[in-house]
């Protein structure tokens, strides 16, 4: 049984490094809001897999905690995000 926590765990590092490579290089703001979104969910699955090791059902309190705040803070920057390349302004010319 413990290969299969190792596996797990290398599983999880794995996808953290991926994960931060993309939060790193993100050519956009919302590459890198995905890669947020993505870092906390595979936080919540490392949460999970150690809820499942230990046997403590304290930590998932922390796991609805960390699924509601990550919502709502994804949803706050999508909705009040500004572009990445502003166009130039238009002059409008009276005739």
């Amino acid at each position: 049984m413990t290969v299969v926590w190792v596996v797990a765990a290398v599983m999880i590092i794995t996808a953290a490094a991926f994960t931060m490579f993309r939060l790193l290089a993100g050519p956009s703001t919302l590459d890198r809001l995905v890669a947020v979104d993505c870092l906390v969910a595979v936080a919540m699955c490392g949460i999970g897999i150690w809820a499942a090791y230990s046997l403590d059902t304290t930590v998932t309190y922390g796991l609805t905690a960390l699924a509601l705040i990550s919502f709502v803070g994804s949803v706050s920057v999508a909705r009040f995000r500004v572009p990445d390349i502003e166009k130039p302004p238009t002059v409008k010319r009276s005739r």
